[in-house]
């Protein structure tokens, strides 16, 4: 699946900020590191940044455009933006709605690509040291709301980073997969032999505090370590986020009956009411859908007596 950063998927199995090359004991790693890369799409994935704002007294932007570069050079995921763009979108839609768009401008219900997947970008939580050497020990003092809150994972002091993405299933809610990171300043080695250049492209994507910060940089490198893991990890299990899940389920829209085959003259399991919920097999009929209701019985019902549940 990967077409490059083989030795990358190394350091991060060993707990190391993953790098591009290999060094002997006792000396650094001078090259960049590598970002990993897809041979083919896993999904639609939507980005969402923790409630918790914890990069706002770090003078950083939210992780949530860092990690969209990540994803966005992996060519992993197919990226779908529910927050400032969605915004904008909403707004032109509206537009739309009003009148105010020219005939033929093709904006309307129905078009926006559903998100498979959902990652949230956090740092570890931990309870102790809240005398101010971890950034947790210090957060209540930037973010209104979370005075006396210790969440721990970024220490100023020692220039340490410990995070955690989370991969959600939108529609079943199932943790796919939950990675940690962790990096240090003096993982930043590599930074003197031409670091800036693997930072650069960070600006461009709305996160160049991460690029032009040390704490912003080993933020980055623990983010990444994350980002190796959870790549390899959901690699490893090959989800197929809509074949995984449940089909959708539907609601009756009008009475009708539900049949032990797909002919009206076959033997009737029992009458249905409107608004009763049904459960698609996936076997269809022409207009004969085969479903299950909530008590175990199964049948068929034509599909213009029922419409999807929301």
């Amino acid at each position: 699946m990967l077409r490059n950063g083989t030795k990358f998927w190394m350091a991060a199995a060993f707990g190391s900020v993953a790098l591009a090359g290999s060094v002997r004991a006792g000396e650094k790693d001078t090259k960049e590191p590598v970002i990993p890369t897809c041979d083919k799409k896993i999904g639609t994935l939507a980005v969402t940044e923790p409630e918790n704002r914890w990069w706002t007294g770090l003078n950083l932007e939210s992780p949530e455009a860092l990690i969209k570069v990540f994803v966005s050079q992996s060519k992993c995921f197919t990226l779908v933006d529910r927050g400032k763009g969605l915004a904008a979108a909403q707004a032109e839609r509206a537009l739309a709605g009003s009148g105010e768009m020219r005939g033929g401008s093709n904006i309307g219900k129905g078009q926006m690509k559903a998100a498979d997947y959902v990652l949230v970008p956090d740092i570890v939580n931990q309870n102790g040291n809240s005398g101010g050497k971890r950034f947790g020990g210090i957060l209540g003092g930037f973010v209104p709301g979370l005075a006396g809150a210790v969440l721990g994972g970024i220490s100023l002091k020692s220039k340490t980073a410990d995070v955690v993405l989370t991969l959600t299933d939108v529609r079943s809610t199932e943790q796919i997969s939950l990675q940690q990171g962790h990096a240090k300043k003096t993982d930043l080695g590599w930074g003197a032999g031409g670091g800036l250049g693997f930072f650069g492209g960070f600006a461009a994507g709305g996160a160049s505090s991460y690029a032009n910060t040390e704490i912003g940089q080993v933020v980055t490198m623990a983010y990444l370590q994350a980002f190796a893991k959870l790549v390899d990890d959901v690699k490893k299990i090959q989800p197929d986020a809509k074949a995984d899940n449940a089909a959708q389920s539907v609601s009756m829209a009008k009475p009708g009956k539900l049949y032990e085959k797909p002919n009206l003259k076959s033997t009737v399991v029992r009458d249905l009411d409107v608004g009763m919920t049904m459960y698609p097999t996936g076997e269809k009929e022409g207009i004969w859908w085969k479903v299950t209701d909530e008590l175990g019985n199964e049948g068929w019902v034509p599909s213009s007596l029922f419409q999807l549940a929301r």
